[in-house]
This record gives C-alpha cells, sequence and structure tokens, in this order.
C-alpha cells in the first residue's frame, strides 16, 4: 500500500508588502475614486438647478447675479467666518454646484448689518461679493413682500407683548439703543406695542418699510405694511415677524444684484 506522502506543516505565506510606487497609485486610485463621486454629486446638483428649477438661496451682501457669483466664488467661507450675527453659513454637498457657497437663511437669521454691510464683502478675496459695494443701501439681495396678509398682527390691529419671537429663539439683532456695535439676543428684548410695527421698526434701512392705514377711518388702528423701493432684502423683517409661518418674506433676487452699485 503506497504511502501518501505528508506534506511539511508550513506557514501561510506572508502577504506580499506594496512598494512605494505601490502605495502612491493605490492613493492617486483613491483621490479619484473620491474625486469622481464629488464630480457626480455637482452635475446631479448642476442638472438639478438647471432642468428642476431649484428654489434660488438668498445670498450675502454685494453677491454678483447668480451665475457670476457661482463662477467666482471659491468657498473659502471667509465671510461666514466675519458676519457678526453669524447669519451666512455655507450649502451641503446635495446643493451640488452650490456646494460650499453661502446663503443666508433670514427667518433663522437676517442679515441686519451689524457690520455695516462691509466685513464680509472686505473678506471676499475674488469680488463674488461685489468690492463695488461701500454702504448698505446699495445692496441688492432680494425684495421683501408681504405674502401671508391674513397672518400679519399689523393688518389685523394686535400688538406684540414680549419677546418677537418667543424666549427660544436664538437670533441676534442689533439695537442701537442698547449697543452700537454689538448684536443683541432676540428673545432677551421685550416689546410692549399695541399695534404690531416690528418690520417697520427694527428694519436696518431707513424708509424701506412704512406702516400705511388700511382705511380712512381714523378709529381702525390697523395698518398694512407697505415696502419701498429702497429695500435691499436683508430679511431683518422676515426675521422679526412674529407671524409663523411669516407674513411678510424676502423674495430673492438672482440678477440685478448690482443695480445698487451701478446708481450710486
Amino acid at each position: 500500500m503506497n504511502e501518501i506522502p505528508q506534506m511539511d506543516d508550513q506557514a501561510a505565506p506572508e502577504p506580499k508588502r506594496l512598494s512605494r510606487q505601490g502605495e502612491e497609485r493605490r492613493k492617486l486610485l483613491r483621490s479619484a475614486a473620491v474625486g469622481g463621486a464629488m464630480v457626480c454629486a455637482a452635475l446631479a446638483g448642476f442638472f438639478q438647478h438647471k432642468f428642476a428649477n431649484a428654489a434660488p438661496r438668498l445670498r450675502p451682501p454685494g453677491a454678483l447675479d447668480e451665475e457670476a457669483f457661482l463662477a467666482a466664488c471659491i468657498k473659502c467661507g471667509q465671510c461666514v467666518q466675519v458676519c457678526p450675527v453669524r447669519a451666512i453659513h455655507l450649502a451641503d454637498l446635495h446643493e451640488g454646484v452650490g456646494n460650499g457657497v453661502p446663503y443666508i437663511d433670514a427667518r433663522a437669521q437676517a442679515c441686519d448689518f451689524s457690520c455695516d454691510a462691509t466685513q464680509c464683502i472686505l473678506a471676499c478675496p475674488t469680488g463674488a461679493l461685489s468690492h463695488g459695494i461701500d454702504k448698505k443701501e446699495q445692496v441688492r439681495m432680494g425684495v421683501a413682500k408681504l405674502v401671508a396678509p391674513d397672518a400679519c398682527l399689523a393688518r389685523k390691529g394686535e400688538g406684540v407683548k414680549g419677546p418677537a419671537r418667543g424666549a427660544a429663539f436664538p437670533g441676534l439683532l442689533r439695537y442701537e439703543q442698547v449697543d452700537r456695535w454689538r448684536p443683541q439676543p432676540v428673545a432677551k428684548h421685550e416689546y410692549n406695542l399695541d399695534s404690531c410695527d416690528l418690520c417697520v421698526r427694527e428694519c436696518p434701512i431707513e424708509g424701506a418699510i412704512a406702516m400705511e392705514p388700511l382705511t380712512n377711518d381714523p378709529a381702525d388702528k390697523r395698518r398694512t405694511p407697505v415696502v419701498r423701493k429702497s429695500c435691499v432684502g436683508c430679511g431683518v423683517c422676515e426675521m422679526m415677524c412674529p407671524a409663523e409661518p411669516a407674513a411678510i418674506r424676502v423674495e430673492i433676487m438672482t440678477t440685478g444684484r448690482e443695480e445698487g452699485v451701478r446708481r450710486s
């Protein structure tokens, strides 16, 4: 009977270590894969923006018209860092070509021009926020519009008692009578108004919004906000509106933002 030869027990061979060239190649392939995924996400966002009529974002003061702004912005985040009320944020990955591009959510935290509209503009290294802006009245971000007249407290003849947006609202606003330079928590500012006029009272642009009588009856205390041409779309009225959802909101401009600079 033939004996089956027994193999000597041998340890499993150790996996070959990649050479330095192999390691570099692996890193390159990994970077290419990540970069490809980013490009695909950006293209998906681009086509969504172009063909799905994506909702526009409110841009920081001085932003060029949208396409020029997207081309000029290098997503450095300098405008975010210098904003005294932390109104500016950078868009997430799902924004596609808008990923990393600065925007403002006015209802959560509007631009109140605590810095007089110069800090974010001066911080922008490319001019995506136009360096031709030197005063807040030149800014064109959008235009305020009374979108829910039936919700407006002034039109109902109602007032405001206590904080405008409640004690938990985290927003900031420059109350010049309290501190000329440092913005204050909105939640700590108490109001005692028989008739709401917060959109006019707290607007940082003089004469941009006015309250006008709703009727010709002198005894009728109802008023309605009327937006003037000097409105720059900063969003303070939207942020401060005590109605929920806000009765007044900013209609965002994607073109014509540089008109204020050309007219000055």
